[in-house]
């Protein structure tokens, strides 16, 4: 005989404390849900709506140099440490968390051409118009005591790019060649040229770490080796390249800024066509870094924006801009993933979050299980219209929108007549080529 018996466990529906949540028993049957979808969706777009209402990703301005920035360095061991270098030679450190300047070097004759923090967060290098490399205590000296640096290297040509290896005490510099340096050397223990009059910028792979690559006056990006004794290979573009970005999780992948107005992120083992082009940008782009995680990276450009592209998304997901905010030189994604750092014609650094709408702070446990719970939702209903729509509204200043909408009907005049040129000649006379393929002309090894 068979006997049903009603079993209820306690722990299952009474609180611990009366400080607790009721506990609410439920049933995921979908047949006792009907209406759950038409739920979710509502709760989707009202995430979507709040998450723009929320969305103030500007948080601080460091002001307090005296010309316009013109470069930046992350501190390699702190967060809360930036360097940014001046237009009239100055340098500053910079307490994020505090939002001040902590010490002021002048550093150089003319421009701050470039910095870097060495990779164990002792001392930064700096180089200048004055053709001078010079090596810095991080530490600042004590009281009455004179700023003087550690070493100074003259060099024979004006320095436009300094880069340092990840794990030893090697460093890199461009000019009018690339030059790989030892810290106990005055002289370079190697250089690379390629028939090129100048290099605008330099950077190391930080996962390969014996691989770099540099940007060239004559439109190319060149990797090197410094195993080797040549120049490994080069792409020539149809226009110059202001500076590159590795990807800090994908060995192979970089990322460069076009005088275009557009990004290109190559795979370095197939440089015939660039694996995405980034669009958005309505003026000249000059400066590229990625974020810790390699999924996304921040762009910086001459029209007065900053933008966050996903790797291999053509759009921007985030736009960035002020009033006060004049070009563009150089950014920087903060170690922790949370912030982008700016630098500007103005002279002015500016500190934003990275997600618009992150709630700073500690958050407990019931924000963090909601956060997670809207995001879900807004990744399930993103291709909806409505939601698409108001996720992807953006407000924007006057000339980047009426200049957005002029380059659109250049683009599509370009096409139609393209097409018309291919309409009215022989088969196969003029080839379809991708927007990827057509900004490349050669590829050298």
């Amino acid at each position: 005989m068979k006997v049903k018996v009603l079993s209820r466990n306690p722990d299952d529906y009474v609180r611990e404390t009366k400080y607790d949540i009721q506990r609410v028993p439920r049933n995921y049957d979908p047949t006792l849900n009907p209406f759950e979808v038409p739920r979710e969706y509502t709760r989707a777009m009202n995430a979507t709506k709040l998450e723009r209402v929320l969305a103030k990703p500007f948080l601080a301005s460091l002001d307090g140099h005296r010309d316009a920035v013109n470069c930046m360095a992350k501190h390699s061991t702190s967060l809360s440490t930036l360097l940014s270098g001046a237009c009239d030679g100055e340098v500053k450190v910079w307490n994020l968390t505090k939002h001040n300047c902590v010490r002021t070097i002048q550093a150089h004759e003319g421009f701050v051409r470039g910095m870097v923090v060495r990779f164990c967060g002792t001392s930064f290098y700096s180089i200048g118009d004055d053709k001078t490399i010079k090596q810095w205590n991080m530490e600042a000296p004590g009281y009455g005591v004179e700023e003087e640096p550690i070493n100074t290297i003259l060099g024979k040509t004006v320095f436009t790019g300094l880069d340092h290896h990840q794990k030893n005490g090697t460093f890199a510099t461009c000019g009018q060649t690339v030059d790989i340096w030892d810290e106990q050397r005055s002289t370079p223990i190697r250089s690379f040229s390629w028939g090129v009059e100048s290099f605008s910028s330099v950077r190391f792979n930080p996962v390969e770490t014996e691989l770099l690559a540099s940007c060239a006056s004559d439109r190319s990006i060149v990797l090197y080796d410094m195993r080797e004794s040549m120049p490994l290979k080069k792409v020539i573009m149809t226009m110059r390249s202001n500076t590159l970005s590795w990807n800090p999780m994908e060995a192979f992948y970089f990322t460069c800024a076009n005088e275009d107005y557009n990004l290109y992120t190559y795979d370095m083992r197939y440089l015939e066509e660039p694996v995405a082009v980034h669009v958005d940008h309505v003026s000249a782009v000059l400066d590229v870094d990625y974020s810790p995680t390699g999924r996304e990276f921040v762009s910086a450009s001459f029209d007065k924006s900053i933008r966050i592209f996903p790797k291999e998304n053509r759009n921007s997901r985030e736009v960035y801009h002020t009033k006060r905010m004049q070009h563009v030189v150089c950014v920087k994604w903060s170690a922790d993933n949370k912030y982008v750092m700016s630098g500007s014609d103005e002279m002015n650094i500016r500190l934003w979050k990275a997600n618009a709408a992150e709630k700073l702070g500690v958050l407990s446990h019931r924000e963090k299980l909601a956060a997670n719970y809207n995001q879900k939702l807004k990744e399930k209903f993103q291709h909806h219209p409505k939601v698409k729509r108001i996720a992807r509204h953006r407000h924007l200043p006057k000339h980047i929108y009426t200049e957005a909408k002029e380059h659109t009907v250049m683009r599509e005049a370009r096409r139609r007549k393209e097409r018309n040129v291919r309409k009215h000649s022989k088969p196969g006379a003029v080839p379809m080529l991708s927007e990827r393929v057509k900004h490349v002309v050669a590829v050298v090894k």
